[in-house]
């Protein structure tokens, strides 16, 4: 960085200063001395112009002759391979490798500067130099680590000998027009794979490739004390900094047919093999193998519309790039600067070069020329731009050359002005400012005029489309980003969703989606981004990492991509679903297929039908849904369930976020869904085993014989989102009953073998997720019981064997599906259960027991945070009640066993006067707040919510009237 001083130096001052520097140097010997006297004005201006150079001489004074010396005007690559191959000659290390690559080059770019800010060589001949350079550099570099590796490894071969790398020069560098001090681009790529032989140790074409191609980056791109060859950039390869760094030929087409994107078949247009004409690597089978695969994906027969679609981005592209980050000292990247007229190239290359070979080429001014010889540009308008281009070119040679460093921005300090407006030919820099002036704006006329923009959604002056545009296309840091959005979100959002877009782009360039998916997520975005400002200003930061998600769900289905990009209000609704329930979010992010479901936002509205209702409602939709598929088509049966459910429960959902549905509503549909789906797969599941095993012969008709028992929520028609199923199967044969298939087997395990099924069509995991988790522990024994129970059985277990909690639990339960005589049998049976007279005490004893025992287990002691089902107070507390009362008074009053649900049995035992209308209701509206809060944290996808005056209000009035029934002293 320089000092003020430094830059309030006049140019003679620098001059001087860097001639006693190299007076100076240590490596100074007499006939170097005496050679710089006698070009001591030469020098001096020269100093003045290019602190490079008096470097350079500085710290290898030795190069006086070569640095003073004429550049070579023809033949290029043979001078500089000439020379380069007579100092590798007798090198035997990396390091030594490194030494001579470095000096070699800081001689000879100080030679072609030496020329260059003297003007004794037009700028065309200056490009043609310092490209024969690079290539030489490269090159050489790489025999000499292919050599170096292949006395351990071996080398590779195929059929035609030895097989080498082939190194892809990419930009200016494919064009034979590299500036002064650049980048280069690269992609290395072989023939086939195989492994290599003569060495030491074998190992795979890919694996030696991939060695050499690693230490040739480390020989160009590493920093020593002799400096750099060049920087070395990989990210134009086949998947970017997540692909091979090295790929064969068939790899290479295959991504390029399936993969390739329309950037890269810009870049391609520049692509060149730079050491074809080695001797090394004359194979001319595989350069003309690389080049079949690189031509067709580069240059289309015919123009397809997505070519002019690709340029007309990448055209906008550039023009909001200029805008946002304010590029008007950019001679490369500003309004009218190099880009625009590589951009004006390259666009007919594109448009018309799969069928004009003449616009093949990889140079720029060679395709100027072909445009006007084809009548394709006007010959006036190729001179101007190529006159123009050239005079940039000079300026940012000018511009790097003054120090060596990738620059293109205009100088501010005075020294550096008044060197480059002499280098150009100017009196002064103002003159000289005023006909770059010029000539940026001529190229940007042409720039401007060359693809006709689209028609646009969103108007020109929809600042906040534009801050979201420049935030997906751009790469703006932070404080640029903030400035884009400070109308529409506060500092603390804009800092929240910074890196979030970030993140998501550096994800993006990973992702395998083919051009269309790339094009259509960089439409998309934009107005993802748009919509969340727009409608969730303050909450911008987690729905925007709720909607990234489900977008990374889906980028490499582009039929969903398409759907949010081609109906906004899908858009919106989405933006919506996300912004109200992480659930949600999380649910379209692992089953994408619920997109689908937003097209029509009715079904979302219309969910506030009743119990009787939506269960018809759910039949017949189910019955059409399964009428497409052969029932003997067991995964796509399971499928279609799954899929019917995901769908169902997010318009439920949708309905209860937007405050449409009452919570016992939202429970009453989820439980009639539930009973629906389980009474098709219990079907089906009879079909199945019957078809192999017959059907037990005690039946009688369509009957089955069989019957599924609903415990705990869905029992109680209390189903929450994600809820699991209680289930105990029943069945009435006679211990002697058999089936009457070809392969018989006893009644009870045919009736075992169908509870499997069914449970294996519930539980099994598909792309679509799992129908629902169930629970068979509440059967007779538990786990050790039978999977399915004779209805006496279950009888005989209850009245001698349960527990009381086991009771306690049978309140809770009612028959789904199933025959309706062994349905009845159940009824019975749990009436004569729970009418059983029981030991009050005792009774509640047990039942106090059991609350404490379950809280220690399962109640999760947070600070600040509440377990709504298990706390003090909580949902567990009233259901307890419930069942007390239950269990207590059933033997008086029978009414009590009628509903399984706590909200009508309160209303029983208001009824039966076993406690007062007014705390049943005060119960009912306890219970129906916890379980809608907890159907909402569930939808917000966490378990325990936050400490509320209103929350602690409610669990105080169940815990007195707690108290007050198992009388209990109020902690």
């Amino acid at each position: 960085m320089p000092t003020e001083n430094e830059n309030s130096m006049t140019n003679l001052e620098h001059a001087q200063n860097a001639w006693h520097q190299v007076l100076a140097s240590p490596h100074l010997t007499d006939s170097a001395k005496q050679q710089i006297e006698i070009h001591k004005d030469e020098l001096l201006l020269a100093f003045s112009r290019s602190l490079f150079i008096a470097n350079t001489l500085a710290n290898n004074p030795k190069a006086i002759s070569r640095i003073i010396g004429t550049p070579p005007k023809n033949q290029e690559i043979s001078f500089y391979e000439v020379a380069l191959t007579e100092q590798l000659k007798h090198i035997s290390s990396e390091d030594e490798l490194s030494r001579v690559l470095r000096r070699f080059r800081n001689q000879e770019m100080a030679c072609i500067a030496f020329s260059d800010v003297l003007n004794k060589q037009t700028i065309t001949q200056s490009l043609k130099q310092v490209s024969a350079l690079a290539d030489v550099l490269i090159t050489k570099a790489y025999h000499w680590l292919y050599d170096f590796l292949a006395t351990r490894y071996g080398k590779p071969h195929d059929e035609h000998g030895d097989m080498h790398m082939y190194i892809l020069g990419m930009g200016k560098l494919g064009g034979k027009e590299l500036n002064f001090s650049s980048d280069i681009d690269l992609i290395f790529c072989y023939p086939e794979k195989g492994e290599t032989s003569g060495g030491r140790k074998s190992i795979e074409h890919q694996q030696f490739f991939i060695k050499v191609a690693q230490k040739l980056i480390q020989a160009l791109n590493k920093i020593t004390n002799d400096g750099q060859v060049y920087r070395v950039d990989m990210r134009l390869r086949p998947f970017g900094d997540s692909g091979p760094l090295v790929m064969h030929f068939a790899a290479l087409e295959d991504y390029y047919q399936d993969q390739g994107r329309h950037w890269e078949r810009f870049a391609m247009v520049k692509a060149r093999i730079i050491n074809t004409d080695n001797p090394h690597c004359k194979d001319e089978k595989s350069v003309a193998w690389l080049s079949s695969i690189l031509h067709p994906f580069t240059y289309r027969r015919y123009l397809d519309f997505t070519t002019l679609d690709a340029l007309r981005n990448m055209k906008k592209l550039i023009a909001t790039e200029i805008r946002r980050r304010r590029l008007s000292n950019n001679i490369k990247l500003g309004a009218g600067g190099i880009r625009e007229v590589e951009f004006f190239a390259q666009s007919f290359q594109l448009i018309h070069g799969g069928r004009e070979p003449m616009l093949q080429s990889k140079s720029l001014l060679t395709t100027l020329e072909a445009l006007s010889e084809l009548d394709i540009v006007e010959q006036e308008t190729t001179d101007a731009l190529t006159e123009d281009y050239l005079f940039l070119r000079k300026i940012e040679h000018t511009l790097q050359q003054n120090n060596d460093e990738q620059t293109q921005t205009l100088p501010n300090e005075a020294w550096r002005k008044h060197a480059l407006a002499q280098v150009m030919g100017y009196e002064s820099y103002d003159e000289f400012n005023a006909v770059l002036v010029d000539a940026m704006a001529r190229i940007h006329s042409h720039f401007n005029d060359l693809v006709e923009e689209q028609s646009e959604t969103h108007s020109q002056e929809d600042t906040l489309f534009t801050a979201c545009q420049d935030a997906w296309q751009l790469s703006l840091n932070q404080e640029e980003f903030g400035d884009a959005f400070s109308d529409h979100l506060s500092v603390d959002e804009i800092e929240g969703i910074y890196p979030q877009v970030l993140s998501f782009k550096e994800k993006q360039r990973n992702y395998r989606i083919g051009q269309k998916g790339e094009d259509t997520l960089n439409k998309l975005l934009p107005e993802i981004l748009y919509v969340l400002v727009q409608q969730h200003p303050n909450h911008a930061v987690n729905v925007l990492s709720r909607l990234l998600g489900v977008i990374e769900a889906i980028t490499g289905r582009t039929t969903y991509l398409d759907l949010l990009l081609e109906n906004p209000d899908v858009l919106k609704q989405l933006v919506r679903l996300c912004e109200r329930s992480d659930w949600i979010a999380q649910e379209i992010k692992r089953f994408p297929l619920l997109l689908d479901e937003l097209l029509t936002p009715l079904y979302l509205g219309q969910q506030n039908t009743d119990i009787v209702t939506s269960k018809k409602e759910y039949e017949q939709e189910l019955r059409e849904n399964m009428l497409r598929i052969e029932q003997d088509d067991v995964e796509m049966l399971m499928d279609a369930w799954r899929q019917f459910k995901l769908c169902q429960q997010l318009r439920i959902a949708a309905s209860d976020i937007s405050d449409s549905l009452p919570i016992n509503n939202v429970s009453d549909k989820l439980t009639v869904l539930a009973e629906v789906i389980l009474e098709n797969v219990v079907n089906a599941a009879w079909m199945q085993i019957s078809e192999r095993f017959g059907v037990p012969e005690h039946l009688e008709g369509q009957n089955k014989g069989f019957a599924v028992i609903g415990y705990g929520k869905l029992g109680g028609y209390e189903l929450g989102y994600g809820s699991d199923l209680d289930l105990v199967f029943l069945h009435n044969a006679p211990r002697t009953s058999t089936t009457n298939g070809k392969k018989a087997i006893e009644a009870q395990q045919f009736y075992i073998k169908l509870a499997q099924r069914i449970m294996h069509l519930l539980n099994t995991k598909t792309l679509f997720g799992q129908l629902f988790e169930t629970d068979l522990r509440l059967r007779p024994s538990g786990n050790a019981g039978l999977l399915c129970c004779h209805i006496d059985g279950f009888e005989k277990y209850q009245h001698e064997e349960a527990w009381t909690w086991e009771h306690q639990a049978l309140v809770r339960a009612r028959g789904i599906c199933g025959d309706a005589e062994l349905l009845t049998q159940f009824c019975e049976v749990r009436e004569r259960v729970l009418c059983q007279p029981r030991d009050i005490d005792a009774l509640a004893n047990d039942v106090r027991s059991m609350r404490v025992k379950m809280r220690e287990h399962l109640l999760s002691n947070t600070n600040d945070k509440v377990d709504l089902k298990q706390c003090v107070g909580g949902i567990t507390d009233i259901e307890f009640m419930a069942q007390f009362w239950v269990l207590a008074h059933a033997n008086q009053h029978k009414t009590l066993t009628v509903y399984p649900d706590n909200l009508r049995i309160f209303e029983a035992a208001a009824q039966s006067h076993l406690l007062s209308e007014e705390t049943a209701s005060t119960l009912q509206n306890a219970y129906l707040a916890l379980r809608e809060q907890y159907h909402h944290l569930t939808l917000a996808d966490t378990k325990y919510a936050d400490e509320s005056d209103e929350l602690d209000a409610i669990r105080e009035t169940v815990t007195k009237q707690w108290a007050t029934l198992f009388k209990e002293e109020v902690g």
